[in-house]
Formats: structure tokens, sequence, C-alpha cells
């Protein structure tokens, strides 16, 4: 019997290209259909593996969820950077690849994100999704996330609605 080792770590550099490379394909399944395909192309490449290195190296928190030697997903996540909501952290990205959706590993990774936000004392979370992006939408519902803003961001000539998502620092929702 085999068994494949499913962990939560923090990136190394050396994670940069698979990094980049669950980026691509995570980005692709997620927008392909509301964002443009040229303004989705341009965010995609603008985020390689140099772009993945630097960040690490420069201290972004940036966690991945490891499936054997695979990079299955990543999370990136710090102090909210919205000063109109009241919320201590914020996880900036949370993707995982398609083959991986679907299968536990989205709330591990959340978990661990939250878990070590609130060890660095950021209680309460804040999460901004796309509207259009149903399974994202659902997926922090699920969570337990409860909407407290909206607001929208342009994509070359397109106009989406995205909402965010909030987490108390008590644990009750």
């Amino acid at each position: 019997m085999s068994t494949t080792l499913i962990e939560v770590r923090r990136a190394k550099p050396s994670d940069a290209p698979a990094i980049a490379a669950t980026h691509d394909d995570s980005w692709r399944a997620a927008y392909q259909g509301i964002i443009p395909g040229a303004e989705l192309e341009r965010l995609i490449n603008r985020r390689g593996p140099d772009w993945w290195d630097s960040a690490i190296r420069k201290g972004s928190r940036v966690a991945i969820l490891a499936f054997g030697s695979a990079v299955a997903g990543y999370a990136n996540y710090g102090r909210n950077r919205a000063r109109s909501l009241y919320y201590d952290g914020e996880i900036y990205e949370l993707y995982l690849r398609p083959e991986f959706q679907g299968l536990g590993f989205g709330r591990k990774l959340f978990a661990a994100a939250r878990r070590d936000l609130t060890t660095s004392g950021l209680q309460s979370l804040v999460v901004w999704a796309l509207s259009d992006n149903e399974s994202a939408v659902e997926f922090y519902r699920a969570l337990g996330g409860r909407a407290v803003a909206r607001s929208s961001e342009r994509f070359g000539t397109k106009v989406l609605d995205k909402v965010a998502y909030a987490w108390n620092g008590n644990g009750k929702e």
C-alpha cells in the first residue's frame, strides 16, 4: 500500500516554478469566461516564477499545499489592505489546481492560512472574490464567511463586481 503525504507548509524559493504553474492553471480555470481573454492572459503572465521567487524571498506569506511532490495549491495572505474594512488579516489569494478541487484541500489550505494569521495576532479575516466566480463564492460561504462589503474592479473594458467575505476572531461567524 502506497501513501501520499499531503501537507501545508510555507513556500520556499525553490517552489516558485510550481507555484507559477499552479497560478496559471487555476486562474485559467477560475476566470475563463469571466475576465476577458486578453486581460486574463496579461494578468497570468505577470506572475511567472521570477515574480513568485521574489515575493517569497521578500517575506510574503505564501503557503503551499503539497500533494506528494506536487504543488496542488497555494495561499498568499497577510494584513488586511482595505482600510475601510475593520478586519485584521486578509487572504489575498487561495487557489488550487483544477484536479485538486472539491477534495477538501481548499479547506485545509484556508485553515492553515487562518491559523498562521491568528498566531501573528491577526484575529479577524477578510477575503475578496469576484461575484461571477460561483465556486469561490460558494466555497467562502460554506466556510462560514459573511458578505460584508461590495466593490468593483476593472479588467480591460469590463467592470466586475466583487464581494468581501469576513470571519471574526472568536471562531464564531
